[in-house]
């Protein structure tokens, strides 16, 4: 693996779980989505969209974060909207029977503030907009599971 997923497999992956069981999976879809074309990048997406943030949080959302803020500001990946969009997602979605996993995917999400300033200022303007999607979303932030 390339330096975009450093650390990817000292992930206990098959420990955590996402809406369908076990998160074993998740490593190959953040693979598909940091090397692949734009359809299998898109596809790969598609399946973490709804294994990890669609619906709820899980075990494996809270590991998968800082996965993704590095591909999206990686670019080289062909998919980067999509990536900054499951962030905003993730942020918008809880898990109410599992508040501390809520808390800590929102807070994951939360730690990447800084690197929105790059991605505000992208070239690519789906990139900007996304960014700038994710960055109103931050800023009005407030949920049970986050508040102090």
């Amino acid at each position: 693996m390339g330096t975009i997923l450093k650390g990817m497999s000292r992930v206990p992956w098959h420990d955590l779980t996402h809406a369908y069981g076990s998160a074993q999976d998740v490593p190959g879809r953040l693979s598909r989505v940091a090397w692949g074309d734009a359809r299998t990048s898109a596809d790969a997406l598609s399946d973490l969209a709804l294994w990890l943030g669609e619906l709820a949080v899980f075990e494996a959302t809270v590991a998968v974060v800082p996965f993704l803020w590095d591909l999206a500001v990686a670019d080289s990946v062909t998919s980067r909207p999509g990536v900054i969009e499951l962030l905003q997602a993730i942020l918008d979605h809880g898990n109410p029977p599992k508040i501390d996993v809520q808390h800590a995917a929102h807070q994951a999400v939360l730690s990447g503030r800084a690197t929105l300033d790059t991605l505000t200022g992208d070239e690519d303007p789906a990139v900007r907009a996304a960014a700038c999607g994710l960055a109103a979303a931050i800023a009005s932030h407030a949920c049970e599971a986050c508040r102090p």
